[in-house]
């Protein structure tokens, strides 16, 4: 969505590639800012492979979605607005599909003197391949994905998040379906916001303090993706989530 605002303001054609699990009001929020959409594969690697079979065809750019230095910068620049407003966050809370946001967050946490706060990197069931890599230690690749949080949806983070498991303190953590589509509700009740569960992740691990969080005075939280949300696909991410959700998780 971010690259279709920036090309109609640019004047550039977009096309947007999206896997097929991406919902419609998703979809339509895209093409209403001018861009072409096109659907492929069942989740992101797929759809990835077929913009890249696209991009060697064409005369054109291809923007990853996570795996690429200028989207870490722009990530990167929270921290600095941030920082500007004389905040210092204990630690810092974001949720991890492919790990863009992690690897910019870490970067700017560097450059603003920060370096020491710890990032809890939150997963949900099913798109866990950053908790799965630090578990095996290794870099860990997915074999599909089985979680609502489709926005999490890629089966490997990239390998500047994988190392970043080691450079800095990092603490993964995986929360069931259930949990944060549940926490939507919550934030939807606390601050009248409506987000997805790829956030909802997060927004889980808060409400649910740890042994990292439960102490800290001052948690930054990465609130982000809810323009596609619904009243509907709420109510349909929570059946979801309770059907493939074990008791007790």
């Amino acid at each position: 969505m971010a690259v279709a605002f920036a090309g109609r303001r640019l004047d550039v054609p977009v096309t947007v590639v999206v896997p097929e699990t991406t919902k419609p009001r998703a979809i339509e929020l895209v093409r209403a800012e001018g861009a072409g959409v096109v659907q492929h594969g069942r989740h992101w690697p797929a759809a990835h492979q077929h913009a890249l079979a696209e991009h060697a065809q064409e005369n054109t750019a291809y923007i990853h979605p996570f795996d690429d230095p200028n989207i870490w910068e722009g990530h990167a620049s929270v921290i600095d607005e941030v920082c500007a407003e004389a905040v210092r966050p204990d630690a810092v809370v974001l949720s991890v599909g492919g790990g863009g946001l992690l690897c910019g967050v870490v970067k700017g946490l560097r450059r603003n003197d920060l370096g020491d706060v710890p990032v809890l990197a939150v997963e949900t069931r099913g798109t866990d391949s950053l908790s799965a890599s630090a578990r095996a230690g290794r870099h860990v690749e997915l074999d599909g994905i089985s979680s609502v949080a489709t926005s999490l949806g890629a089966t490997k983070v990239t390998e500047r998040a994988y190392a970043l498991l080691s450079e800095h303190e990092i603490v993964p953590r995986v929360v069931p379906d259930a949990k944060a589509v549940e926490a939507c509700r919550r934030f939807l009740d606390d601050h009248r916001v409506s987000v997805e569960p790829a956030c909802g992740a997060s927004l889980a691990a808060v409400y649910e303090p740890d042994a990292l969080t439960q102490d800290k005075e001052d948690l930054l939280v990465i609130v982000c993706g809810g323009a596609g949300v619904t009243q509907e696909l709420l109510a349909t991410w929570r059946e979801q989530a309770e059907a493939t959700t074990p008791p007790g998780s």
